[in-house]
């Protein structure tokens, strides 16, 4: 623990203190506004009284919007009411709550994504259909939407632009930090802004999207080209990060690009061809990357981050299934918790990934120390080196398969008393 600690609630709604965890970072970075994007806050009691748990963000007309969304078969109400209206290609406005996923609902849940909408259309000025839903929290309890219209004025009249730190705050769950990342791109003679917030700590193994994330660009980009660089950016991203392997019913990531850059000469971006796309995404990837690994960092009851590298598979593919079956195995997970460079849980986890493997090209390293060597453990193996670079909070878990060239990364932590603390206590 670094002594820090984030006001939470416990299951009355009272106060409690809240560790942050070890892992996150020294503070929150300096994320500049983003021309045509307008956000803000409140206590809504979704939840818990007095926790701010709503968010709303106002775009400038003509604000395009591209989202990749769960495949899980039992998504929450605001995905769907999200898929329906992704085809439009443009938004007007974003509600998020945190406390009630509004999942599970049935025709209730149906009916308050519908009744939020048009709360926040009639207070925007905008159309239904325009504005894109969120939400986060208990699965199977029925969403009050009428909280939303005690506070819908106030957050649309108190809008402005900024303020993401209380934007990244209002999404929060079991997150015990707010997570948010920023980058500049020169396109043009134009400096565009990306700006990127998340929220996720457990029920993370992200399926074609990521917990929560919002992306927001002053970019003038065409929907199509957008959601192109976003399928493409979440596949190296949130969908190579897992913190239990299980795949929330909410997951949603959006981006929302104004235009506002046009205003200093930068013409539209509308071809996969343009030259300029490039430094683009290299910009937008760079955030969602960020977003990512703070994800990564904040697994609930982490103490270690775990970059899981597989080498030498067969495929691309096959290397990201390999180091999905080590980074979701709960025997490496607790090895690691434990400081153990438990080489022999590893093997079992390559072993179980249905994937081409040989016992006898097998090596693995851990923090840079090799421990295993073609099927057997290393023979200048030494246990005071090993136990001293698994006592750090980040550990870098190599495997080399010795099949091919293909090679993938993924991120998640370790496994420990205080997840599953976290998880018996959630809905208590």
């Amino acid at each position: 623990m670094d002594g820090r600690v984030n006001p939470g609630h416990d299951e009355r709604g009272s106060p409690v203190a809240v560790a942050i965890s070890p892992l996150a970072p020294a503070s929150f970075p300096e994320m500049p506004p983003v021309a045509g994007v307008r956000l803000s806050t409140a206590a809504a009691g979704i939840r818990y009284a007095g926790r701010t748990d709503v968010l709303l963000g106002l775009f400038d007309v003509g604000t395009s919007v591209a989202g990749v969304l769960t495949r899980s078969k039992c998504a929450s109400a605001p995905v769907d009411w999200c898929r329906a209206r992704l085809k439009s290609g443009g938004a007007r406005a974003l509600i998020v709550n945190s406390g009630n996923a509004n999942a599970f609902t049935g025709k209730s849940g149906q009916a308050s994504t519908k009744l939020t909408a048009e709360l926040a259309a009639k207070a925007a000025h905008c159309k239904p259909g325009d504005v894109f839903l969120a939400s986060t929290g208990v699965i199977g309890e029925p969403l009050d939407a009428t909280k939303f219209g005690a506070v819908m004025d106030r957050l649309v009249a108190d809008a402005a632009p900024g303020g993401w730190r209380d934007a990244a705050s209002a999404i929060m769950t079991t997150d015990t930090f707010p997570k948010g990342a920023a980058a500049l791109v020169r396109l043009d003679r134009t400096v565009v802004t990306i700006c990127g917030i998340a929220k996720g700590a457990g029920m993370i193994a992200p399926d074609m999207a990521t917990m929560l994330s919002f992306v927001f660009t002053d970019a003038p980009i065409a929907p199509a080209l957008l959601r192109s660089v976003l399928r493409r950016g979440v596949e190296n991203s949130f969908n190579a990060v897992t913190i239990d392997g299980d795949t929330s019913t909410s997951d949603t990531l959006l981006a929302f690009a104004t235009g506002a850059a046009a205003a200093h000469g930068m013409t539209k971006l509308t071809r996969l061809s343009d030259p300029r796309l490039a430094a683009f995404r290299k910009g937008f990837d760079a955030v969602l990357a960020n977003l990512a690994e703070q994800v990564a960092r904040d697994g609930e009851g982490a103490r270690k981050l775990v970059e899981v590298l597989v080498e030498g598979a067969v495929s691309k593919h096959s290397a990201r299934r390999i180091a999905l079956s080590i980074a979701n195995s709960p025997l490496v997970k607790t090895a690691i918790a434990g400081e153990d460079a438990n080489w022999g849980r590893v093997v079992m986890a390559v072993g179980k990934a249905g994937e081409p493997a040989n016992r006898d090209r097998l090596s693995i390293w851990f923090n840079g120390i090799r421990v295993a060597h073609r099927g057997e453990r290393d023979p200048g193996y030494d246990e005071a080196a090993v136990s001293a670079a698994m006592q750090k909070p980040e550990i870098a878990l190599k495997v080399a398969l010795g099949l091919g060239k293909g090679r993938d990364r993924v991120l998640t932590c370790d496994l420990t008393k205080d997840y599953v603390a976290i998880n018996g206590d959630y809905r208590s």
